[in-house]
């Protein structure tokens, strides 16, 4: 049951992932979290040098930003960052994940779904069958509904630190 939460890479952050690798293993759609993975989730901070990651990885994928928040938030930076954008997505319900798959005709061992929340992007990427890659959120600070997410997350992290799946920190690809 733990195991659904269980990434299968984790990194430091976005600009540490091995998307050679990624594309090597057959993925052509990445789905990006917003909130604390590409972006404090309290502020809108549109990035050059998330920018230009996005403008590299766009000529070997499907770049998409998947969020849970609302329009208003993620549109702006799907604009600045000229990449698709699913907003409500409501994970890790599967429904908008199915519409990806459907809407870009792509198998789910073609999508890596990266994430800093193992409630939401993690768990929904693995009930897709993704490859899912947890990075650490960039800011402390949650959106109020988060900070449940967080604590869950503690007792969940303690679990895996227990049976030496993951430790916080020591990432893995």
């Amino acid at each position: 049951m733990i195991k659904r939460f269980l990434p299968d890479i984790y990194k430091e952050n976005i600009f540490t992932i091995n998307y050679d690798k990624l594309k090597k293993n057959g993925i052509k759609c990445l789905l990006f979290d917003l909130d604390n993975t590409i972006s404090p989730a309290k502020e809108v901070v549109l990035e050059d040098k998330v920018k230009k990651l996005f403008n590299k990885l766009k000529k070997d994928f499907k770049v998409i930003l998947f969020s849970n928040n609302f329009p208003k938030r993620v549109c702006k930076f799907g604009d600045f960052y000229s990449v698709d954008i699913v907003c409500l997505s409501l994970k890790p319900l599967t429904y908008k994940y199915k519409y990806i798959l459907k809407k870009y005709n792509f198998k789910n061992t073609e999508v890596a779904a990266i994430g800093d929340q193992l409630l939401t992007d993690i768990q929904g990427g693995n009930k897709m069958g993704f490859t899912t890659i947890l990075v650490n959120p960039i800011s402390d600070i949650d959106e109020t509904e988060t900070w449940l997410n967080r604590q869950i997350e503690k007792k969940i992290f303690k679990v895996f630190e227990e049976k030496q799946y993951l430790k916080k920190g020591r990432y893995y690809d």
